[in-house]
């Protein structure tokens, strides 16, 4: 994803197989290459495409390309995807969207990530869902690191008192943290969100209760992904570098989001 002040980072609209293939390798060349000026080890940083708004057949042709874990913000999109693509083996969908917790019952049938937890009743409503699907799930604890009153997620400081309150949802496996960092031109500014969430991470996993993983941060989209892996990233979500442009603009799907 792009910021909103710019869609330099979207790439130019992919409509055959040949050209998912091309954006693919384009924005896995800049993950190798991120990681390498970051010192760590190629391979580190998954690349989690975003595919929301993008329709079914143009998702066959990327998964066709090799794309294989769907991230989509609204359940109702990613249920449907779901049915639709039930045909093609070994696809993966992760939730990286606010959940009400009347979409539990969904997130539960069909995800296989959610990325966006950050309140004890949406977890309980996950559980229950869970125990009756007889499923487990990952999931990312979301973290407001830009201070936004617009954005979703746990403030820094109600992070550790969180992760005590989890371990009774064994049906949770919890992974790691996630934020979405400030839209800025300004790479300072969007930098120190992920400065934030790892030195956060750091010191929350001394006194986090037994079984609750703290190993993955998801940080960074299309136009910061860079700055995100260098801060320690393991999952990158990137839609308009690989899908292109978007009709609707990101406000539509991230609450605090211009343009």
């Amino acid at each position: 994803m792009s910021q909103p002040a710019s869609n330099s980072s979207a790439a130019s609209s992919a409509s055959t197989v040949e050209d998912f293939k091309a954006n693919l390798a384009s924005i896995r060349e800049r993950i190798a290459a991120a990681e390498l000026a970051a010192g760590r080890a190629t391979g580190s940083v998954r690349l989690l495409p975003v595919t929301k708004t993008v329709p079914e057949d143009r998702l066959r042709l990327a998964i066709e390309a090799g794309v294989e874990w769907l991230g989509e913000n609204k359940v109702q999109e990613a249920a449907r995807k779901a049915e639709n693509l039930a045909d093609i083996s070994g696809l993966k969908y992760s939730v990286i969207g606010h959940l009400q917790t009347n979409k539990a019952k969904d997130v539960a049938r069909f995800a296989h990530e959610f990325q966006a937890l950050d309140n004890l009743r949406q977890a309980t409503a996950l559980q229950r869902r869970l125990e009756l699907e007889d499923r487990s799930l990952d999931v990312f604890v979301q973290v407001n690191t830009s201070g936004e009153e617009t954005k979703f997620g746990l403030e820094p400081t109600a992070v550790s008192t969180f992760l005590k309150s989890l371990p009774g949802l064994d049906r949770l496996r919890v992974k790691g943290l996630m934020t979405l960092a400030i839209f800025s031109t300004d790479h300072q500014a969007v930098r120190t969100c992920f400065t934030m969430l790892r030195e956060l991470r750091d010191q929350v996993r001394q006194d986090a209760p037994e079984g609750i993983g703290l190993d993955e941060l998801s940080m960074g989209m299309s136009g910061d992904f860079e700055l995100a892996i260098a801060e320690g990233s393991t999952v990158v979500r990137v839609g308009q570098g690989i899908f292109g442009a978007r009709a609707l603009p990101d406000s539509h799907y991230w609450p605090g989001f211009a343009g």
